[in-house]
């Protein structure tokens, strides 16, 4: 049973049963690429009106050339005492990153932030240097576990998300969402287009169906194939 046909049952308790997901390979994404032409390739014959084709954001990165190489990145002594400190599974542990990240949001921030973060653990609270840095830090992604030849580019955000989902289903016909999923059991929607019921999408993500290694599956399919109305679009959307 292969999942181009079949797909994935989604058994997440935060979304109804009856969701598939289907890994979609591509080509390898490089800068410059049209990447709703090539999403449109690859989900030929397999997404119809009533699905959603979601994008990974780091392939829509790479193809608006949001990345950087990691030798290109000159680590000050402050990004290198910060990343030390930082812990295994964060993108900034890489001294490389967060020099980005100083460079991006300003030293006077970032010392602010490792402040709050000191008071903070004295106290027994976490957490406080993400929530003052927000999104310079989820604008950033490390490079380990980038397939090559990007295992080390350092990936951004990737611009306007909202716009390329759109574009997305104007020209295919499905439903688009731009999203940012990892092995870590956490997705997050980037962007959409409209009537996509993004908290579904996000709950049938989860287990991160697109991969974090060399699958070269930055498109995944998801279908329902339950009863009763679409959940994973607003009602006035549904197919």
């Amino acid at each position: 049973m292969s999942a181009a046909t079949h797909g994935l049952a989604v058994t997440r308790p935060e979304v109804p049963s009856g969701l598939v997901a289907i890994p979609v390979r591509t080509r390898l994404v490089c800068q410059g690429d049209d990447l709703t032409a090539i999403v449109g390739a690859a989900v030929e014959g397999i997404a119809r009106p009533g699905d959603v084709i979601a994008v990974s954001e780091t392939a829509l990165a790479i193809a608006q050339g949001e990345y950087v190489p990691a030798e290109y990145v000159r680590p000050s002594a402050l990004a290198y005492a910060l990343s030390r400190r930082a812990g295994a599974l964060a993108t900034v542990n890489q001294p490389e990153s967060m020099q980005l990240v100083i460079d991006r949001a300003g030293p006077s921030k970032v010392m602010v932030a490792t402040l709050a973060h000191l008071v903070g653990r004295a106290l027994g609270r976490r957490g406080a240097f993400y929530e003052i840095m927000g999104d310079s830090l989820t604008a950033i992604d490390g490079y380990t576990g980038t397939m090559p030849p990007f295992e080390r580019a350092i990936v951004f955000a990737p611009r306007d998300p909202d716009g390329f989902a759109q574009n997305v289903f104007e020209s295919i016909g499905p439903a688009c969402a731009v999203v940012d999923a990892n092995d870590l059991e956490k997705a997050k929607v980037l962007g959409a287009s409209r009537g996509v019921r993004r908290a579904t999408v996000e709950g049938a993500l989860l287990d991160n169906p697109h991969g974090n290694g060399d699958e070269q599956t930055p498109v995944v399919v998801l279908k329902w194939r339950g009863p009763g109305p679409n959940p994973l679009m607003e009602s006035a959307n549904r197919e």
